[in-house]
Order: C-alpha cells, then structure tokens, then sequence
C-alpha cells in the first residue's frame, strides 16, 4: 500500500498511476469510486487529467479501497503480486515499471522489431518491460526466480537477449503460470524457430523479434520510452 499510495504521489502524472493501479487490479471505476464513496466521474476526471492531483486523503482511500476489494474477491492479485515481487539477478539486465502504460506496438518500434505473431493484439496496454539474458537465465535462474522477472505485473514485455533460436524462452513461457503481455526475441538469428513462433501462438503471446542492433541499443531504446513515461502525455483511451 506504501509502494502504490508512493507512486501516486511523487507521479507528474498522479491520474495515469492511479489508472495503472485500478487497471492491474481488474477493478472498475464504477467499483472503486463506490468502494471509497464517490462518483465514477470523479475518477474518470482524475484518470484523464481534468481535476488536479489527488490530495492525501483522497490516495489512502483509493489504495486502500484497491487492497480491500482485492481481499473480498480472493486477494488473488495482491498474492500474485507478493510471489513475483522485483529481484535483482545477474541475468536480469533491466527492469521497468512503465508510470503510464504504453501500447503493444509502442515496444514493438523501441526494440526495432518485426511482429511474428499476435498483430491483432498492438493496441494492447503494457505496464512494464524485463530484459534477460537467456543464457544466464538458464544457467542461473531458478523456478522462484524466473517467476521473479515478472516484476509488479505479468503485463509486460519479456525481452530475451542472446537468442539463437527461441524455443527455449516460449519453452519457459508456455510452463509458466503467468504469461507475459509479449515477448521479445534478440540476438544472433536471422529467423525464429518455427517451434518458438507455434508455442506463442498457442499460448496466445505475441511474439517481436528485435532487431536493435545491440543489447546495449536495445537497452537504451527501453529506458527512452520508460522515460517518456515519467512525463506529461495524453492518455490514451
């Protein structure tokens, strides 16, 4: 509650971190402003910029009606969001929190990327990105740690460098409980395997090979756009 009501606050964008929030926690505005005793107006007003930020009081309410309609339904994304919490690892190269959410195709133009499959799916929201070297998280991750790139949320962009075919990261994909919003194929291929590209159709994960010309362009290219959201910008419906 301490971290969310903190993103609320210290945000140029108070309204965009309250949208993020209510949207991951699958609650309406219609729910939330009836849980905290207001109109759904008043919300929408202050998702979209039209009422100045929130002060204290109204915050507290908000994150806390978030965390009490999430327990009175199962708590499942308060769970969720405990066992996937943030976690350095040498094979986690970045990780993001986007401010704002972005679209599918927004990363999919940061990472220079050409979409295998899932091109339906580009207007879609993305809250996050994690960027991981594939052959140290084979190497090196355990099951609690692959669960662990997820960050705060599973809507997001799983980025896996130094891939020479793909199967392996939809391998992990395909086993995991979570599913990524995307994923991110790069390295040193001219093609993706048909296996990988067949597991994210079945999984029903869009599918984005990079072609950054570094891992370190790729990495630039990503905190670019996570920057953009730390500023103003439109919200887009």
């Amino acid at each position: 509650m301490k971290r969310i009501a903190g993103e609320i606050v210290l945000s140029e964008n108070p309204g965009q971190v309250l949208r993020k929030w209510r949207v991951l926690f699958n609650i309406s505005q219609k729910r939330i402003a009836s849980e905290i005793g207001c109109s759904p107006s008043v919300i929408s007003d202050y998702e979209k910029g039209r009422r100045h930020a929130p002060g204290s009081v109204l915050v507290r309410r908000f994150v806390t009606a978030l965390v009490e309609i999430d327990e009175k339904t199962g708590g499942n994304y308060l769970r969720g969001l405990a066992s996937i919490s943030p976690h350095h690892h040498e094979a986690i190269l970045d990780m993001k929190e986007f401010a704002a959410p972005v679209k599918l195709w927004e990363i999919k133009e940061a990472v220079r990327g050409e979409i295998l499959t899932g091109e339906e799916s580009l207007d879609l929201d993305v809250f996050g990105y994690t960027i991981i070297d594939s052959i140290k998280a084979i190497e090196m991750l355990s099951g609690v740690d692959f669960y662990r790139i997820f960050g705060s949320t599973s809507v997001r962009a799983l980025v896996f460098t130094q891939v020479t075919k793909g199967r392996s990261p939809m391998i992990a994909v395909k086993i995991s409980p979570f599913k990524p919003r995307l994923v991110v194929l790069h390295g040193k291929l001219r093609r993706v395997d048909d296996l990988a590209v067949q597991l994210a159709r079945g999984e029903n994960v869009p599918l984005v090979l990079s072609r950054a010309s570094s891992v370190q362009k790729l990495v630039q290219d990503l905190n670019s756009l996570y920057r953009k959201t730390l500023q103003s910008r439109p919200l887009r419906e």
